[in-house]
């Protein structure tokens, strides 16, 4: 394992163990970043069942963007996942960034999904 990917590791561990702490219950939505697509789960930790998913792979989405990877893309994943998370009775989440920084596309994506009626 590289030293850029042990950081990542320990940062990403260290995110999970407070988001753990401070979720009170509620599901986590983490957000997973490619070179080519993002990737948005929300996750009932509790039961360790997703309970909706949204990916820039999605018939629906594909057709309308550019590319899968930049903010436009970020922001109907975004969106998407809301949607798909308020169907599911899920109104209240945490953000799981993983070891990104909270910058570019998962801002974007935070953004989207707060706009379309997530709480966190």
């Amino acid at each position: 394992m590289s030293a850029n990917q042990d950081l990542a590791a320990r940062r990403r561990e260290r995110l999970r163990f407070q988001l753990r702490r401070k979720a009170g219950g509620r599901p986590r939505l983490s957000v997973f970043r490619s070179g080519k697509n993002i990737y948005a789960q929300v996750i009932d930790d509790s039961v360790g069942r997703t309970l909706a998913a949204a990916s820039t792979l999605d018939k629906t989405l594909r057709e309308g963007l550019r590319t899968g990877a930049d903010k436009a893309a970020a922001a109907a994943v975004g969106k998407l996942v809301a949607e798909r998370a308020l169907a599911a009775g899920v109104k209240e989440v945490v953000f799981d960034r993983g070891s990104y920084l909270y910058h570019g596309r998962v801002k974007a994506l935070a953004d989207a999904a707060r706009e379309g009626g997530l709480s966190f």
